[in-house]
């Protein structure tokens, strides 16, 4: 990390303000070539920025962090210029000309890793916040800047460190005064932290559909009124409504946010039997995501339908909706709800029926601590490990090397251990800028 590096920090085009950032070793030089001498640490001045034959670049707000108390740890700078894209490309070249380079994707919040400024959690989290589009979203997401999940894996790693020291007592001193049942007293520690393990695992998933969204699958037979559903609530035409039977032959995904949690709802092809190469492929199409959705409201046309004609087989839990209400179409007591999206009591019923399931399925206390899938197979890893470990009749020397690969299963949770190409991945999803 010898190189200083600059981009852009804000969205491309036209605004009020863009802001450039600097880190490095010639962060400070580069600002005093391009607008005189340094401000005062952390405090904004006014600057006239000029490039390197001395034409007026712009008049702008500049402030000096100098490392190690910056967001990088390194010698940072910010240039908050006006936000015309002449301006940001002038100010960019002279950049470049200074012999600086323009970062990569997350190469500002991984040196911070790097420097010790954030763990690789709390990293994940700063991705999670700048995507963050729902309230639920940006709660957890500062959650987990915040540093919760590192303070739990902090945590789980002391208990471990306690036992292991009752196992390597056993191993290192086998003809000391020492009890014959030693390794077993490790089993206070090691039975309490293996059950918080496996339920912060299972914990995950709700943090993983915080994240991604909670699926709701529209499904039925072609023209049961799913694309009209979807329309209506997400309050656009987003899916085209036809009278001709197997109109919709792909997955529609429309975002919504109900009672502050990301949802992806789901326009799917008609359910049926098809000589139709394309629809027999959407009808594919629609049982796996189906499948693999967190809710299924089934529709079903009042008028031609009954409940077994169901192209379907519904799963408790799942919501059956029998529509045309405002048809005059009527239903026996079992047979699901009747149901109208041109009516608007109903889909106030629906919209508030929809928000209480997503606030139950993922709402709690406090967000989880882990939020992704690295994470439920590191911590899900430790389980093992440790399970083993706290087994009857286990030899010391094999408990103790199992407590130590989970202690080095969570150290991956926060990067004190871990593969060059696990932290690729991770800040390769990050903006440039970030």
């Amino acid at each position: 990390m010898s190189d200083t590096i600059y981009a852009p920090a804000t969205a491309p085009g036209r605004a009020a303000v863009a802001v450039v950032r600097l880190s490095g070793p010639q962060a400070g030089d580069a600002l005093k070539k391009l607008g005189g001498r340094l401000p005062a640490p952390r405090r904004a001045a006014l600057r006239r920025l000029r490039d390197g034959t001395g034409a007026l670049l712009d008049e702008a707000l500049a402030l000096w962090f100098p490392g190690p108390a910056s967001y990088t740890g390194e010698d940072s700078v910010e240039l908050h210029l006006h936000g015309g894209p002449a301006v940001v490309a002038g100010v960019l070249g002279a950049l470049s000309a200074l012999g600086l380079r323009l970062a990569e994707p997350g190469e500002f919040t991984r040196r911070a890793f790097e420097n010790g400024r954030l763990d690789l959690a709390q990293a994940e989290g700063v991705a999670d916040l700048i995507e963050a589009e729902t309230d639920a979203q940006r709660r957890q997401a500062l959650d987990q800047v915040g540093g919760r999940l590192s303070g739990a894996q902090t945590r789980w790693r002391e208990a471990m460190i306690e036992a292991l020291a009752v196992f390597e007592a056993a191993v290192d001193f086998p003809d000391e005064e020492i009890p014959a049942d030693v390794a077993r007293r490790a089993a206070p520690v090691l039975t309490p932290l293996v059950a918080e393990l496996r339920a912060a695992a299972a914990e995950t998933e709700r943090g993983e559909k915080v994240r991604s969204g909670y699926r709701i699958a529209l499904m039925g037979a072609p023209n049961a009124g799913k694309s009209t559903l979807l329309n209506a609530l997400a309050r656009r035409e987003a899916a085209i409504v036809t009278a001709t039977a197997g109109t919709t032959r792909d997955i529609i995904e429309v975002p919504l946010v109900l009672a502050g949690y990301k949802v992806i709802l789901a326009d799917t092809a008609g359910l049926r039997d098809t000589e139709d190469e394309i629809e027999a492929e959407g009808v594919r199409r629609a049982q796996a995501w189906g499948a693999e959705a967190d809710l299924r409201i089934w529709l079903r046309d009042g008028m031609t339908e009954t409940l077994e004609s169901l192209p379907g087989r519904p799963e408790p839990g799942d919501l059956i909706l029998v529509t045309k209400r405002d048809l005059g179409a009527a239903i026996a007591s079992g047979e699901g709800r009747a149901f109208s999206a041109k009516l608007p009591e109903d889909l106030t019923w629906l919209e508030e029926a929809l928000a209480d399931r997503v606030s139950t399925a993922l709402g709690g206390a406090e967000p989880p601590a882990a939020t992704r899938l690295r994470h439920r197979e590191l911590l899900a890893e430790a389980v093992r490990r440790l399970e083993r470990a706290a087994g009857p009749k286990v030899e010391p020397e094999l408990a103790a090397e199992d407590v130590r690969l989970a202690a080095r299963a969570l150290d991956r949770i926060t990067g004190r251990v871990g593969a060059e190409d696990v932290l690729d991945r991770v800040f390769s999803s990050f903006c440039i800028g970030k």
